[in-house]
C-alpha cells in the first residue's frame, strides 16, 4: 500500500512541475514574442526621420504632420506598457498613411529615390510588424487558454500567473482610411 502512495504522489508532482514548467514556457514565448514587435517598432521609428527628411522639401503644407511623427517618436521611446506602444503605434500608423498619401499626390517626391527607397524598407517593416503582432497575439492566445484549462488552471492560481495583454487597435480613427484634403 505504501508503494502505491509513493508512486501517486511522485506522479502527481511530476505533473505538476510538467504543468509548471510548460506555463513558464508559454510565458517567456509571450515575452519573445513582445520582444520581437518591440525590434521591429524600433526599427520603424529609426527609419522615420531619414523619412522625414527627405519628405520635408516636398511636404512644407503638412508641418503639422511632421510634427506629429517626431512626437508620437518620443513618446513611443518613453512608454513602458504593451497598451501604450499599442495605442502610440496605432496612432503612428495613421499618421504615416497620411505621409504615404502626400506621396502618392507628389509627383517628384514619387519619383525621388530616396524616398522610393525608405517608402520601401518602411513598408518592408510595416509588414513584419503585422506579423510580430499576429505572432504575439497568437502566443497571448495560447498562454492565456493555458491559465484557463483544468488543471493547469490550479497550478497558474497556484503560483500567480498572470494574464498576458493582446496587441490590439483600440481607436476607431486607426481603422479608418486617411483622407487627404488639399484644399485646406
Amino acid at each position: 500500500m505504501g508503494w502505491v502512495v509513493l508512486a501517486i504522489v511522485i506522479v502527481l508532482v511530476i505533473v505538476i512541475i510538467s504543468l509548471y514548467n510548460n506555463l513558464v514556457r508559454l510565458r517567456q514565448k509571450v515575452k519573445n514574442a513582445w520582444s520581437q514587435i518591440d525590434v521591429q517598432l524600433q526599427r520603424r521609428f529609426d527609419l522615420i526621420p531619414n523619412l522625414i527628411d527627405t519628405v520635408k522639401g516636398y511636404m512644407a503644407h503638412e508641418e503639422g504632420t511632421l510634427a506629429k511623427i517626431a512626437e508620437l517618436r518620443t513618446s513611443w521611446a518613453n512608454a513602458s506598457s504593451v497598451k501604450e506602444k499599442a495605442e502610440l503605434d496605432n496612432q503612428l500608423s495613421s499618421t504615416l498613411k497620411t505621409i504615404m498619401a502626400v506621396s502618392e499626390s507628389n509627383p517628384d517626391l514619387k519619383a525621388s529615390q530616396n524616398f522610393s527607397e525608405l517608402q520601401e524598407e518602411l513598408q518592408n517593416t510595416e509588414n513584419k510588424i503585422s506579423f510580430s503582432r499576429q505572432f504575439y497575439n497568437d502566443s497571448v492566445t495560447l498562454y492565456n487558454t493555458k491559465l484557463e484549462v483544468v488543471p493547469s488552471n490550479i497550478i497558474a492560481s497556484m503560483f500567480h500567473f498572470e494574464p498576458a495583454e493582446f496587441f490590439k487597435v483600440d481607436s476607431e480613427e486607426a481603422r479608418k482610411n486617411v483622407k487627404v484634403d488639399f484644399n485646406k
